[in-house]
């Protein structure tokens, strides 16, 4: 009884608690929300807007250079030049996903929380970018490493 009782107390922590990440400029995040490109690189928005799983922080990087971390509701932004580049997210599992950056265009990862057996997984999915705006309109901007 007392096991049940320890893992449904742990799993309401898992689903509802609330990590905490340093957050990004509150300026900065504005003019990141009015998703203008540059012509000479691609811009990349890796972001979490739900709840679930919030307890968590998940790293992420892009090719390999740590970003930063997410919690729930927050985004991290980068800038690539054009070609392949891996963005990698590290849970209880290591997520990656590939895109074949274009200069000029903006790139929306959504980077969702699963269970995971001892703690939180991470899969990432390349959205539209009518879904991205929203989810990053939905979160915050973490601080970038």
């Amino acid at each position: 009884m007392l096991k049940k009782l320890f893992a449904v107390a742990g799993l309401s922590i898992f689903m509802v608690g609330c990590a905490s990440v340093p957050m990004g400029d509150p300026a900065k995040d504005a003019e990141l929300k009015k998703f203008s490109s540059k012509p000479e690189v691609a811009g990349v928005y890796i972001y979490r807007n739900e709840s679930f799983g919030g307890a968590v922080k998940m790293d992420v990087a892009v090719d390999g250079k740590e970003l930063g971390s997410t919690a729930a509701k927050t985004y991290l932004y980068t800038e690539v030049a054009p070609g392949k580049h891996t963005v990698t997210s590290k849970a209880e599992n290591t997520a990656e996903l590939t895109l074949d950056a274009v200069a000029g265009k903006l790139y929306y990862v959504w980077q969702e929380v699963k269970m995971g057996v001892m703690s939180a997984r991470s899969k990432l999915s390349l959205v539209d970018e009518e879904t991205g705006k929203k989810g990053v309109n939905e979160s915050k901007l973490a601080a970038g490493k």
